[in-house]
């Protein structure tokens, strides 16, 4: 019996960007090569604070700094867990290994990231917009406002666990089979409309090219 936990990530849920469609067609690529003598189960993370490209240190960087502090939305919200959350789920997951199984954590609510960058001026010693300056730059091209954890066509059920859940869904191998054939064959249109078909892709904010402007 063998057992392999791959890494996905809450962006793989209704996707907006390249990235996040990659991660999603991997977690299917590892449910319909699942069988009874290999376990294979993928693990959706959040947000990892202090992990390389957390937020959290790039806001830290921008106080030292004196400011500004660039957040990309007022109402952008994120999933976060931290390292140890992050080791455990995937030690929990290749324990529980289930056939086909998506595996990810209750992290609780959301958090605000404008909120996060207020919390972090103050922790520093500052007055958020008045001793450090706060601005929006604009949602990026690909980026939503919130994440999810769950695709709708999955059921979840809870573990052994009691902060792990299971997301299961069904996975067509023919339609996982297309996209790897056009991918060997290097066809990039090929690939593009491969992804488009296996990946339900939501869509992306409007207002992703918001001027800068300061938060009073």
């Amino acid at each position: 019996m063998k057992t392999l936990v791959y890494i996905s990530t809450d962006k793989a849920v209704n996707p907006t960007s390249i990235m996040g469609a990659t991660k999603r067609l991997a977690e299917q690529v590892i449910t319909a090569a699942s069988d009874p003598e290999h376990k294979y189960v993928s693990v959706r993370f959040g947000n990892v604070l202090g992990s390389r490209g957390s937020v959290v240190p790039k806001f830290q960087a921008e106080i030292k700094a004196g400011g500004p502090v660039k957040v990309t939305h007022p109402d952008m919200v994120r999933y976060f867990m931290t390292i140890p959350e992050a080791v455990q789920l995937v030690l929990q997951a290749g324990a529980l290994a289930e056939p086909k199984a998506v595996y990810y954590l209750d992290m609780g609510e959301p958090v605000r990231i404008a909120q996060l960058a207020e919390d972090l001026v103050s922790l520093s010693g500052f007055t958020p917009h008045t001793d450090i300056q706060i601005v929006y730059t604009g949602i990026r091209p690909g980026e939503k406002l919130y994440e999810e954890l769950v695709v709708d066509s999955e059921q979840v059920t809870s573990t052994a666990h009691p902060k792990v859940f299971l997301a299961r869904a069904s996975q067509d191998r023919a339609t996982v089979s297309e996209v790897l054939a056009s991918a060997q064959a290097g066809d990039r249109e090929a690939i593009r409309a491969a992804v488009r078909q296996a990946v339900r892709f939501a869509e992306a904010p409007e207002d992703s090219a918001n001027p800068t402007a300061a938060v009073t």
